[in-house]
C-alpha cells in the first residue's frame, strides 16, 4: 500500500494571533487574552512530528503541495472575496469572516497552499501515484462560504478539490464525508443544488454553527437528496460513530456510487477536545478510517483522500492522526498500546446508547432519497 502524506512548513506559519476564546482575537475588556488562538499550529505540527518519531513517516510517500490558482479557488468562492483576502494579507492581515477568522500578513498565500495541497493529494490518488493519502493542511476549510470565511476557515479546501475533480479531471460523482465535530456547512453550501456531489456530515448536534446541520437539510433543486447530516448527541463516542458509519455513511456511499471520496478529517470529536463534547478515541478514528477504505474499495476503486480540518487538543490530536495513518498505510507502529494511543478506550459511555440510536435512525431514514447513478 502506497500511502501519501502532505505537509508544508508554511501551514504552521498561518498566524491567528492571540485570543480570549475561539472567536475573538482581541481582549474583550473582561478577559486577559490567551497566549494563542485556539486554531494554532501546535496540534497539526505535532501530527507530523509523531509520524516522524514513530518511524511511520519514512514509510509514506511524502508529497509537496502547490498553491491553488485563483481560478481554481473561484470555482467555489467569489472573486471579490478572494481579492479581499489577498489585499488584507498583503498589508497587516484581517478577519476573513468579520469575527472568528483572524489571519496575519501572508496568510493568503498559505490558504492557497492549503487548497492546493488538497488538490495535490486528490490528483496523486487519482493518478495512481499513491493508493490513498492524507493532506495535513492549514488553515481548515469546511466552514468557509462562497463570499466569506467562517469558523477559522478561509478557503473551502475540500470543496475546491471536489470542483477540481469534476471540472478539471472529468469525474461525474464525488462524495465528501466530514467527521469534524462541527457541521461542514460551507462544504454543504457549495453543492446544495448540485447532484454531482454527495456531502455527508457527522457532527455534534447544534454545536457550530448554531442551528446548522439539521437532518432536514437534504439539498435543493437538482441537489435534493445529496446533502446528508447526522447530528449526534453530545457525549457520543466510538459506538455511536461506528454505528452511524455502518448504518448511514457506508450505505449512502454504496447508493450514490461516487468515483472519488474525500474525507474532511477533523479530530475535534476526540475525547479531550476543548471545542467539542464528543468521546471518539484514536482507536475509534482508526476504525472509521478502515470503514472508509473498505467502502472506497467497493465503490470507487479505492480512490480515497483525506484533508485536515479541526482538532484542538494539542496532546491527543497527534495520536488520532497516527491511528488514521496506520490504518491508511497498513503499518502498525510501536506507539500503538501506549497510554495516549489508548486513552478514552476504557471510559464509560463508549458503547452505543439508546438516545444515540434515535439520532442515527433519523438520518438512516433519508437513505432512500439519495440519488443513484
Amino acid at each position: 500500500m502506497k500511502t501519501g502524506f502532505l505537509w508544508h512548513e508554511r501551514y504552521a506559519w498561518h498566524d491567528t494571533g492571540r485570543g480570549t476564546g475561539p472567536y475573538h482575537s482581541d481582549a474583550s475588556g473582561w478577559n486577559e487574552p490567551d497566549v494563542r488562538h485556539s486554531e494554532n499550529s501546535d496540534s497539526k505540527r505535532r501530527v507530523r512530528n509523531l509520524l516522524d518519531v514513530s518511524g511511520l513517516l519514512e514509510q509514506l510517500v511524502e508529497l509537496k503541495p502547490r498553491a491553488a490558482t485563483v481560478d481554481e479557488v473561484c470555482r467555489f468562492h467569489t472573486r471579490t472575496y478572494v481579492e479581499q483576502i489577498e489585499r488584507d494579507s498583503a498589508m497587516y492581515g484581517g478577519d476573513a469572516g468579520g469575527e472568528g477568522v483572524p489571519f496575519g500578513k501572508g496568510s493568503y498565500e498559505v490558504a492557497l497552499l492549503a487548497a492546493g495541497g488538497t488538490i495535490t493529494m486528490c490528483d496523486a490518488v487519482l493518478d495512481g501515484v499513491v493508493d490513498n493519502g492524507y493532506a495535513l493542511t492549514r488553515p481548515p476549510g469546511h466552514h468557509a462560504l462562497a463570499d466569506t470565511g467562517m469558523g477559522f476557515c478561509i478557503f473551502g479546501n475540500a470543496a475546491i478539490a471536489a470542483y477540481h475533480l469534476l471540472e478539471a479531471r472529468g469525474l461525474s460523482r464525488v462524495a465528501i464525508v466530514d467527521w469534524d465535530v462541527h457541521h461542514g456547512n460551507g462544504t454543504q453550501a457549495a453543492f446544495y443544488n448540485d447532484p454531482r456531489v454527495l456531502t455527508i456530515s457527522l457532527h455534534q448536534d447544534n454545536n457550530f454553527p448554531p442551528d446548522s446541520g439539521l437532518v432536514s437539510e437534504i439539498g435543493e433543486g437538482a441537489g435534493v437528496g445529496t446533502a446528508l447530516n447526522i447530528p449526534l448527541p453530545p457525549g457520543s463516542g466510538n459506538g455511536a460513530y461506528e454505528d452511524a458509519f455502518a448504518r448511514v455513511v457506508v450505505p449512502a456511499l454504496q447508493r450514490f456510487q461516487p468515483e472519488f471520496i474525500i474525507v474532511a478529517s477533523g479530530f475535534d470529536a476526540s475525547v479531550w477536545d476543548p471545542l467539542g463534547r464528543m468521546m471518539v478515541t484514536p482507536r475509534g478514528y482508526g476504525r472509521l478510517t478502515r470503514a472508509m477504505m473498505d467502502v472506497a474499495t467497493e465503490v470507487c476503486g479505492g480512490h480515497l483522500a483525506m484533508t485536515h480540518e479541526g482538532g484542538y487538543s494539542v496532546p491527543l490530536v497527534p495520536f488520532c492522526g497516527l491511528a488514521v495513518m496506520e490504518e491508511l498505510s497498513g503499518i502498525t507502529t510501536d506507539v500503538r498500546g501506549s497510554m495516549m494511543y489508548e486513552t478514552g478506550d476504557i471510559m464509560g459511555q463508549q458503547d452505543l446508547q439508546a438516545h444515540q440510536v434515535a439520532a442515527i435512525d433519523a438520518a438512516a431514514a433519508l437513505l432512500a432519497g439519495i440519488p443513484t447513478p
